[in-house]
């Protein structure tokens, strides 16, 4: 955060200030809607969601050090208000970034952004200043909180984009407007608030690269067809990457090691180099590549990106994070989310890290489905028992059911359990299991089975 004042901060939102007794005070640190979160020195953005509003913690944030807080009313500790607090957070990002000089990198997709931000910021920060969002904070809260961390050294801001609608990602470019842009993919993750089809889908995804300047550069990912479309919707410089050999940044000769961590050659237009990753999966090399195209626009070799992708770790929980047992047990905790795209590549993740050991798949809800929610579970099942896994415990009632139907009718020896709810998940799944056997977890945030797993893992400590 650039060191600003409450009174030069009210005077660009346009907000009262109240309860201050110094309107000189230094903001001089990074915000935080999450009074857990809070720093001395920065400012306290009071939102009100559903369960819980930000205004009752205001005195406690001011406690911890906070300034003052961003507030819609006053709330007798010292305060800015103003009519919208996300909307004035928003516009407090901007009228920072444009006192500030990074370059600003904004990525987008239906499944992997977390993922490919991570490691795209890891091989970065080994080179220059850089602020990555953390975790997913990628909506018009995390974005703008994001930003607000940025400070004068700060070379390369690396934005995660998420788009529930149509309208969003136009609403976050416009608060911190990237040079280089990057869509990864296009899947039925939040299709049912999209329109319902992958063309509307692929409609709020472009709005990415629409907001890219004519000097900019659009990375698309060669392997879907949806994000190639997106070459007609930009003034920018097209750069494609991916698996396919029309890409210019591409992968060759990919292994997967008996960790199920993949390796490939990274080819790029000033050279090449052999890429070793430490993520499961791979899934995971398309995120690799995209990271690397970045990269190689920003002008990294191809040694310094592949040296940079073999020291990253996973940064973000809940995403095929491994979780090992002292009896041997192998937890997967990938629920987090899940959408059709993200359960294949989780499911081909667990078969092979499993390899000749057995493998159980806990797997609830893929949320935002819209009218072929039943039909995608129903593909779901068919894959588990396709690839041969040895156990599915679908968790809730429902389109799990559906997954658990077709995963039974497919005769292929998988054994299928169901069960109601997330609680006897874990009871099931600690009565069944044996030691070696490798788990994924996965299933919609909403469900709860990220807490399974860490049950699931907690089960074999003495």
């Amino acid at each position: 955060m650039i060191p600003m004042t409450l009174s030069e901060i009210a005077r660009l939102l346009g907000a009262g200030l109240h309860d201050v007794g110094d309107p000189d005070a230094l903001v001089t640190a990074p915000s935080a809607v999450d009074s857990r979160e809070v720093v001395p020195g920065g400012l306290f953005a009071a939102t009100t969601g559903a369960r819980v509003d930000g205004h009752d913690y205001a005195a406690k944030a001011v406690a911890d050090g906070a300034v003052a807080v961003l507030a819609s009313r006053p709330v007798g500790v010292p305060a800015l208000v103003v009519g919208d607090v996300q909307h004035a957070l928003g516009v407090l990002a901007r009228q920072a970034l444009e006192r500030l000089d990074p370059t600003v990198i904004a990525l987008t997709g239906s499944v992997g952004k977390t993922t490919t931000k991570d490691l795209l910021a890891q091989v970065l920060e080994r080179h220059a200043p850089t602020v990555a969002t953390d975790r997913s904070f990628n909506n018009e809260l995390g974005l703008p909180l994001t930003v607000l961390r940025a400070d004068a050294a700060t070379r390369y801001l690396v934005l995660e984009m998420g788009a529930g609608r149509r309208g969003d990602l136009t609403y976050l470019t416009r608060i911190a407007p990237p040079t280089v842009g990057l869509v990864l993919n296009v899947g039925a993750a939040h299709v049912s608030r999209m329109g319902g089809g992958l063309e509307d889908v692929a409609a709020a995804k472009g709005e990415l690269v629409e907001a890219l300047p004519a000097d900019g550069v659009a990375l698309l990912n060669a392997d879907d067809p949806y994000v190639v479309g997106m070459a007609a919707r930009t003034r920018a410089r097209i750069t494609l990457y991916g698996r396919s050999a029309g890409a210019q940044v591409r992968s060759g000769d990919v292994r997967m090691d008996d960790r199920a961590r993949p390796s490939f050659e990274l080819i790029t237009p000033t050279g090449r180099a052999q890429v070793e990753l430490n993520l499961i999966g791979e899934h995971q090399v398309s995120n690799a590549l995209a990271a690397a195209a970045v990269a190689t626009t920003l002008g990294l070799s191809a040694e310094q990106i592949a040296q940079g992708l073999k020291e990253a770790t996973r940064r973000s929980a809940g995403r095929l994070e491994i979780l090992e047992r002292p009896d041997g047990v192998t937890i997967v905790n990938d629920a987090y989310n899940a959408n059709p795209e993200s359960m294949r590549a989780g499911l081909r993740a667990l078969k092979a890290l499993a390899g000749a050991r057995r493998s159980v798949a806990v797997l609830g809800a893929m949320g935002q489905q819209a009218d072929a929610s039943r039909a995608r579970h129903a593909q779901v099942g068919r894959l588990v028992a396709e690839l041969g896994i040895d156990v599915l415990i679908a968790v809730g009632t429902g389109d799990p059911v559906a997954m658990a139907q077709e995963a039974e009718s497919a005769n292929l020896g998988v054994a299928v359990h169901r069960v109601a709810d997330a609680a006897a998940a874990v009871a099931l799944a600690t009565e069944l299991l044996e030691p070696g056997d490798v788990v994924l977890v996965k299933a919609s945030s909403e469900i709860g089975l990220a807490a399974c797993a860490r049950e699931l893992a907690r089960a074999g400590v003495p």
